[in-house]
């Protein structure tokens, strides 16, 4: 096909699956690893004398994640709905209708983000107060919070070109582009944190310059390289028919996670109230080591968005069915190793970001509940890549907002009755009922919508 996309509906189904799953992985793995490397970075900013210091800054970045997940969520509505419209347009092959979208989601992306930085930079403190943590922590992370502010913007927008990109079958640019900024980044934050004696708010530098890389990467290739979608413009004066199409696809994924985000703000609120900055850290750093499991099954979630809604379009709905089943068997397998890994090593993992001994005790407590659902999980986000390649976004928000949203009031129930290990089965208890829940439910959809052609707005 023309343009630089790829033809989905054609080839062999698993190595096709593959060849689009393993850098949109990969992706997901070198997002994860930003966040990851700063926390190994911040985590040895301790003394002997004063290990404090490390869990403290840790406490003040993991607040910070759970920002940086919110804004990801939100510049989700432009990424998906870009994904899957250009993907169903390529499927269809009407070429200029995916161009079109590219440039609506382009121009959404671009005042999503406008809105979105003001709010966090204006109003960092008032928002980073919420986590009740120390006044010092508190403090640290507001600067850290508006220097990265700076970036935001053009995050935003690769994450919307990574939907073009995903659209049109070709994940591997925005995995080339994440791993130069990933080797960037790798590069500035000892420099900037420990050399320049910049400390904590030396990662968030080193990460502003990295992600204004990554975007520069993304415009160069689109103006200058493969120009796909032939050099589609990025803000146009808006139509009602693109604009509703691509809120119709994106904005129930992208409430979906922001809710998860909130949702998981509060957890971290009520960790900080039953753990102080301990519990916080171990909810947050060791969220990031789970998302190991998280991001390789989003890789394979997003990978079957992108190819069923080529296929759905084109009117080979079977050979979506046959890639989900390809992927279950990949998760579960991958799913039994990262499980017994967490249960057996979880302060060895921990201590690989936190090298401190209390926060290594208090972290493999999160792991090992944690190891007991991954397998849950996987099949809940594998199931969704299939429900937004047929256009049917809005099924697995409601599974995922509403047991997420019950984590709240069984994580202060649980706590209260068992400390703040009780936060941790209260996670655990939603994720393995939507990981039961949502195949379920697609098995009942599946029958229904391979009856009917499909219907590309």
């Amino acid at each position: 096909m023309k343009q630089g996309i790829h033809n989905l509906t054609e080839g062999n189904i698993f190595s096709t699956l593959i060849k689009l799953a393993l850098p949109l992985m990969g992706t997901s793995f070198l997002q994860m690893a930003y966040t990851l490397m700063a926390m190994s970075w911040v985590g040895r900013l301790g003394t002997v004398s004063h290990p404090e210091i490390a869990t403290k800054s840790e406490a003040a970045i993991g607040a910070i994640g759970m920002l940086l997940w919110l804004t990801s969520s939100v510049a989700y509505l432009a990424m998906i709905g870009s994904e899957v419209a250009v993907g169903q347009s390529i499927g269809a092959k009407k070429m200029k209708r995916a161009a079109i979208y590219a440039s609506h989601s382009t121009t959404i992306s671009m005042i999503l983000a406008v809105a979105w930085v003001s709010i966090l930079f204006i109003f960092a403190n008032q928002i980073l107060s919420f986590f009740k943590l120390e006044a010092s922590i508190t403090a640290d992370a507001v600067l850290y919070l508006r220097i990265l502010t700076i970036s935001l913007p053009f995050q935003f927008l690769s994450y919307n070109f990574t939907g073009i990109y995903n659209g049109g079958g070709r994940s591997v640019v925005p995995f080339k582009n994440n791993a130069a900024g990933l080797v960037l980044n790798m590069i500035l934050d000892p420099i900037l944190m420990f050399t320049m004696g910049l400390g904590l708010h030396g990662a968030a530098i080193g990460t502003v310059v990295a992600q204004l890389f990554v975007f520069l990467l993304f415009f160069y290739q689109i103006k200058y390289g493969s120009r796909i979608l032939g050099n589609f413009s990025f803000f146009v004066k808006p139509k009602g028919i693109y604009l509703k199409r691509i809120f119709f696809l994106g904005a129930p994924v992208s409430l979906m996670n922001s809710l998860y985000a909130i949702i998981n703000m509060n957890l971290a609120r009520v960790a900080s109230i039953h753990g102080g900055h301990l519990g916080l850290m171990s909810q947050t750093t060791g969220g990031q080591i789970e998302a190991v499991t998280w991001n390789t099954s989003q890789g394979f979630s997003t990978a079957l968005s992108a190819f069923v809604a080529q296929n759905y379009a084109a009117n080979k709905l079977e050979r979506g069915k046959k890639a989900y089943f390809y992927t279950i068997r990949v998760m579960l397998t991958l799913g039994v190793i990262v499980s017994v890994c967490f249960i057996l090593f979880g302060a060895q993992i921990f201590g690989i970001i936190v090298p401190e001994e209390n926060a290594m005790r208090a972290g493999a407590e999160y792991l090992f509940v944690m190891g007991l659902v991954q397998i849950f999980m996987m099949f809940e986000l594998t199931t969704q890549g299939m429900f937004n390649g047929i256009g049917r976004t809005i099924e697995p928000a409601i599974i995922s907002i509403s047991f997420n949203a019950l984590r709240i009031p069984l994580a202060y129930f649980l706590a209260s009755q068992m400390g703040i290990v009780g936060v941790w089965w209260a996670i655990a208890i939603s994720t393995v009922c939507k990981g039961i829940i949502l195949p379920v439910w697609f098995s009942v959809v599946y029958r229904r919508v391979k009856k009917q052609r499909p219907k590309i707005g």
